[in-house]
């Protein structure tokens, strides 16, 4: 199929977000945001950074949800390549990293097969910020050397292979992974993970309603069903979980309201 031919076409930056919090912005996504003409953005972007954008600036969402798409990837896909092409800059912007489970890797290859110039400015992923936010280690000296990242909502779960991923010394992030948490358990139990091995699920992270709730590996279905956890959020397995700070986080958050 011909590619057609535009006299000005526009750009397309794939273009994180952060775990959520503005604060934790690249200077960069901030000053695109505030110059922005054209977002397209995800469901998981807070308001508070849709907001920063120019009230004249044009928002379209394409927000994703277990079993219930806005927008199909490809057609997200088309979405971009046909507005840069008809002489739009679009800012593509992703929760987290636009190249951890953000699909921003499809994204840049319908770019670059229809000559539309693409770029990515990345952002803090999600993993990363809520452990960060919590003072959850993935890594450290006597827990974990090794951090896995997987997805909870791939299709084919139970014939993926996870072994080796989490473990003694080993920590095991899991994205999207609420909805289907009875699953994930059985598959790692019954993969030789430990029953008692420590599980994090910390939800809505760097922002108001954040929260980490703990529980063995056994429980993590009964922690999701009775906390009523929601997406956004991410579960951490390992032994790194094994350490609460929420005491002292509740401190210096009181120590900072002061």
């Amino acid at each position: 199929m011909s590619i057609p031919t535009y006299s000005n076409p526009g750009k397309v930056w794939l273009v994180g977000a952060g775990p959520g919090d503005p604060d934790l912005l690249t200077l960069r996504a901030a000053r695109m945001i505030m110059r922005a003409g054209l977002i397209v953005h995800d469901g998981l972007v807070d308001p508070a950074i849709l907001a920063m954008a120019p009230p004249t600036a044009r928002m379209i969402s394409v927000a994703k949800h277990r079993a219930r798409h806005t927008m199909q990837q490809d057609d997200i896909n088309a979405l971009l390549v046909d507005e840069a092409l008809n002489g739009h800059d679009v800012i593509r912007l992703k929760g987290g990293d636009p190249f951890i489970f953000g699909r921003g890797g499809e994204e840049a290859e319908a770019c670059r097969a229809a000559g539309v110039v693409c770029e990515v400015v990345p952002g803090i992923s999600a993993a990363i910020g809520a452990a960060a936010a919590v003072q959850l280690p993935l890594t450290h000296r006597r827990a974990a050397s090794v951090v896995s990242f997987v997805a909870g909502q791939c299709k084919g779960l139970s014939d993926q292979n996870w072994a080796g991923l989490a473990g003694q010394g080993r920590t095991l992030v899991i994205y999207m992974g609420v909805a289907t948490a009875e699953a994930i358990a059985d598959k790692l139990i019954a993969d030789g993970l430990s029953p008692t091995m420590p599980v994090a699920v910390i939800e809505n992270a760097t922002r108001p309603a954040m929260r980490v709730l703990r529980a063995p590996l056994a429980g993590l279905p009964a922690l999701v069903a009775a906390e009523k956890i929601k997406s956004p959020a991410v579960i951490v397995i390992g032994e790194v979980c094994a350490a609460d700070h929420s005491d002292e986080l509740r401190a210096l958050a009181l120590e900072a309201a002061q």
